[in-house]
């Protein structure tokens, strides 16, 4: 099947306001003020929600004067093929989806907060299948060549198979409950809250979790490195203001329970459900672990996995010889890939920040 995320790229990249969107001088960096931010409905995502509701990326905004607005897209991939057009001028996204979409599309984006890791959030669901051994010659419903996408072949790779082994159908995360409800569809690969939703229905079997990949299945917000370079101020509101919401939520006060009673609502369940989203999310709560995280050997590790796991897909274009074609920067000063080609980047400047209490 022809990936809908690699033909909507390749529309992407005929789309003249990507080369406007990539295009600022000095009199546009010194004169923007508005901002948008994109993000989608994800257990550690959903702190954006109360952010924004709770008005503190308005504080944090006014603090440096300017204003962001802070906008839920309900399609995931949406959301990051907006964002590669220039829609945005900062996404949540998945570190594999980072790679595919944006860096291949020649978006050069910076990870500036590394928001959580998956640990059980994605599941591998059949209503048939009792192992991973009976998928074969099976079709399974996800994503294609999203996060979805790589945690099923890494799953399956941890299992003694291989993609040959079954066959994929695309499907939506707006879709992916109610195809689940069908009588064709035996079996998923998606994450919480659907996963909550699904494994309420009858008939249902966990085949595989993320707790067993910790630190592959990795949440960040990402910026355009253009734009974070031209506006720090952008920046610095960001990070401030993810950090206070942290500080906020994180525990059992009785201010914690009632933002994750806000956020449990918006993302259609209640405080349990989700505290049950949140158990199997580890977020990284301190400023001070998100730092570690970014600077440590796993994330080149898991970046040069994902980067492999593009390149055998084709996400990389006819252009590409090999999976080193886009460039990754780390903060330690480790390049993979293509020096002369570096899309994404992981940097702490800003993170350092708020543990240096500069914000």
């Amino acid at each position: 099947m022809k990936s809908s995320i690699f033909t909507k790229l390749t529309k992407l990249l005929s789309l003249p306001v990507l080369i406007l969107g990539l295009t600022s001088s000095s009199l546009y960096a010194e004169t923007k003020k508005d901002f948008k931010v994109a993000w989608s409905i994800y257990a550690g995502w959903m702190p954006w929600y109360t952010i924004d509701s709770e008005k503190i990326i308005d504080k944090w905004a006014k603090k440096y004067g300017i204003n962001i607005d802070v906008v839920q897209v309900n399609d995931y991939v949406e959301a990051i093929n907006q964002y590669t057009a220039g829609g945005f001028d900062a996404c949540t996204m998945a570190n594999t989806d980072a790679l595919s979409i944006p860096a291949v599309g020649g978006v050069d984006s910076t990870a500036l907060i590394v928001t959580d890791y998956s640990n059980g959030n994605d599941m591998i669901i059949s209503k048939d299948a009792k192992t991973m051994q009976d998928l074969k010659g099976t079709k399974l419903n996800l994503i294609e060549l999203s996060i979805s996408h790589y945690f099923l072949a890494r799953a399956l790779e941890n299992s003694g198979m291989s993609e040959r082994d079954i066959s994929i159908v695309n499907t939506s995360d707006a879709d992916i409950v109610s195809a689940y409800t069908t009588p064709q569809i035996s079996t998923v690969v998606t994450w919480k809250p659907m996963v909550n939703d699904i494994l309420a229905m009858p008939n249902t079997n966990i085949l595989y979790d993320s707790s067993k990949m910790p630190e592959e299945l990795l949440a960040f917000l990402f910026v355009p490195t253009e734009t974070l370079e031209d506006n720090p101020a952008f920046a610095k509101a960001l990070v401030g203001a993810w950090y206070e919401m942290m500080s906020l939520m994180n525990g059992n006060t009785t201010k914690a329970k009632e933002l994750k009673t806000i956020m449990g609502n918006a993302s259609g369940t209640d405080l349990n459900g989700y505290e049950n989203q949140l158990s199997t999310t580890n977020m990284y709560y301190k400023p001070e672990t998100a730092i570690e995280f970014i600077n440590s050997k796993k994330l080149i590790e898991t970046m040069e996995f994902v980067a492999k796991f593009s390149f055998d897909h084709g996400l990389y274009g006819e252009g590409a010889n090999d999976y080193g074609f886009v460039g990754m920067q780390f903060p330690n000063g480790k390049v993979i890939g293509n020096k002369k080609n570096i899309k994404l980047r992981f940097d702490d400047t800003y993170v350092k920040m708020a543990v240096e209490g500069k914000l």
